[in-house]
């Protein structure tokens, strides 16, 4: 039998396989990165809240928000309550019309 030389790849295909073969693991790359992110933000700790807040008699709570030095509570009877996050008095009240 007569073995035949297998064909010689030319050198701009085989360069493009490669640019090819990189592109893939460096795109995989960054989806494991983006992923890894994604996974780390959302099961992180959060924010720290306060264990308990006093409000006023009959006021009732239907939104919470917190800042770095404050934290706010919406109550059901249209005003918005600041309280100081160090101490949990309540710094300044807002009525909403």
């Amino acid at each position: 039998m007569q073995d035949t030389p297998e064909p010689v790849e030319p050198a701009n295909l085989r360069f493009l396989r490669h640019l090819i073969t990189v592109l893939t693991v460096v795109m995989i790359g960054g989806l494991v990165v983006v992923v890894g992110l994604l996974v780390t933000r959302f099961y992180g700790n959060g924010p720290e809240m306060p264990e308990s807040v006093d409000l006023p008699d009959g006021s009732k709570a239907t939104a919470f928000t917190k800042g770095d030095t404050w934290y706010a509570v919406v109550t059901a009877d249209n005003q918005i309550l600041i309280f100081d996050a160090l101490t949990g008095q309540l710094k300044q009240t807002i009525e909403i019309e």
